[in-house]
């Protein structure tokens, strides 16, 4: 795998090729990891990760949060391994047998396991029947999925130090729910801004519409936006 020198991980979040295409483009200096979401595989498929490929030489971050039963869920990872991904997700609630099937069907690829989601707060999990708060099953899921195989964790960062303490240094934790201190929260209920959940432990940062948003006034503005959230890390 090659060194990542940018801890961004730019959220491709939209079903436009060309759109990725163009966003890809904007930020290869001050990116080298690109999620790719349902919301683009669902439509675009395996043929349009090549094409968005063909624009740069970049890191997949492929977040298809499979959650099912063991034998499926390694069957999807074999299926997406001639793609490369850097990362692939699985919901960590799909427990240790999945976690394991995942690992070992592809042992080149990094398995992230999501905790829970940023969507989330305390009055949802409640809701769902889980007593517990945020943080504390987001640590009970991450414990059990390292120990499962996973090699990365996908935290809030409210979570971020709770699951570094728990996990150590070798697992990679990436968290969304980073938002500068200028953007709106969106749907995100559990946010630090990116240069605190740096500080806290996290690895990587997912981040979307701060940058993304900014292409509509120009691809030198989206730029410079990539850019400028890069150094405010250092």
């Amino acid at each position: 795998m090659s060194t990542l020198n940018s801890p961004i991980i730019l959220a491709l979040d939209t079903d436009e090729l060309e759109t990725a295409i163009q966003w890809i483009e904007a930020t290869a200096g001050s990116v080298d990891v690109y999620k790719v979401g349902l919301e683009f595989f669902l439509k675009h498929g395996a043929a349009g990760l090549r094409e968005l490929r063909n624009t740069s030489n970049f890191e997949l971050f492929l977040d298809l949060k499979l959650h099912d039963i063991p034998n499926t869920v390694a069957g999807a990872v074999r299926s997406v391994r001639d793609l490369q991904p850097r990362f692939l997700t699985l919901h960590a609630a799909g427990g240790a047998a999945m976690i394991k099937a995942a690992a070992e069907a592809g042992p080149t690829i990094s398995i992230t396991a999501v905790t829970v989601l940023t969507s989330l707060n305390q009055a949802e999990l409640s809701t769902m029947g889980i007593a517990l708060t945020p943080l504390d099953f987001a640590v009970s899921l991450a414990d059990n999925a390292v120990a499962s195989g996973a090699r990365s964790i996908v935290c809030s960062p409210m979570e971020v130090a709770a699951i570094r303490s728990a996990v150590g240094s070798g697992v990679k934790i990436i968290t969304p729910g980073v938002r500068p201190a200028d953007s709106e929260l969106g749907d995100q209920s559990r946010t630090m801004t990116p240069r605190e959940a740096i500080v806290a432990g996290a690895d990587f940062l997912v981040i979307g519409r701060p940058i993304t948003s900014y292409y509509a006034r120009s691809p030198q503005a989206m730029r410079e936006r990539s850019q400028q959230i890069l150094e405010s890390l250092s």
